[in-house]
């Protein structure tokens, strides 16, 4: 098909598995993938290179990576040196608790740079890969969350109010990360080229210890398939 006749969307790509399989599925829905990718302080950089990774192997239109400083914020272990990375934890990462792996605003601070270019390009529709089973307990993974923010981005565009609209799609919302595994597969998503891992090394290899990559790894055994994860051991 003809990109310039295709429908253009943005997709947040994060580098792990999860954004990879929402690149995907928005291709298939017949969507020109505008992929977004954003260096906001994290631990490592090896999923932003992951990321890159993925955009050109799932042929994205395009791939852009914005900076935000959430580092200078801190409150996560994610952007904290001084806040560790809970390890081999015995509790449910489901737990009610909101772990210290959550980075204040971030998902609302990365649909919000989605939106820009999405107005910019003139892209109605927006993607990303929230998850509220297989997840840390995150607020921002929530539906609800999802249509707050789809409503807001109708009333704080210049394209909303003018009536273009917007929609929030999160087709991952509901599913587990087995499903996630075995969608992945049909749409012939690379796994291995994915990184998941909160502290992962420079080279992309996961720590095997912490919540993400045992999410990970229990997704991959429960819909029966070999993890191609590169573990540090």
């Amino acid at each position: 098909m003809d990109i310039r006749a295709m429908k253009p969307a943005v997709i947040l790509v994060s580098g792990g598995m999860d954004s990879a399989v929402v690149l995907a599925i928005a291709q298939e829905q017949g969507y020109a993938c505008h992929a977004l990718s954003v260096r906001y302080g994290q631990r490592h950089t090896s999923e932003l290179d992951a990321a890159d990774r993925i955009a050109r192997a799932q042929d994205a239109v395009a791939h852009k990576t914005v900076e935000v400083d959430l580092r200078s914020i801190g409150g996560s272990a994610l952007t904290d040196a001084d806040i560790a990375v809970p390890l081999d934890s015995d509790s449910d990462p489901q737990r009610a608790a909101i772990p210290v792996t959550y980075v204040p605003a971030r998902n609302t601070i990365m649909l919000s740079l989605a939106l820009g270019w999405a107005e910019v390009l003139g892209a109605a529709d927006i993607f990303c890969g929230v998850n509220a089973v297989d997840y840390s307990g995150y607020p921002d993974c929530r539906p609800e969350f999802i249509a707050a923010f789809e409503a807001l981005a109708n009333l704080a565009t210049k394209a909303g109010v003018e009536g273009a609209g917007f929609r929030v799609h999160a087709p991952l919302l509901s599913m587990s990360k087995a499903d996630i595994v075995r969608e992945g597969l049909r749409l012939n998503v690379d796994f291995a080229q994915t990184v998941s891992c909160y502290q992962a090394d420079a080279d992309g290899r996961a720590c095997g210890h912490c919540d993400a990559c045992r999410l990970r790894r229990e997704g991959f055994a429960a819909a029966g398939v070999d993890d191609p994860t590169r573990y540090v051991a």
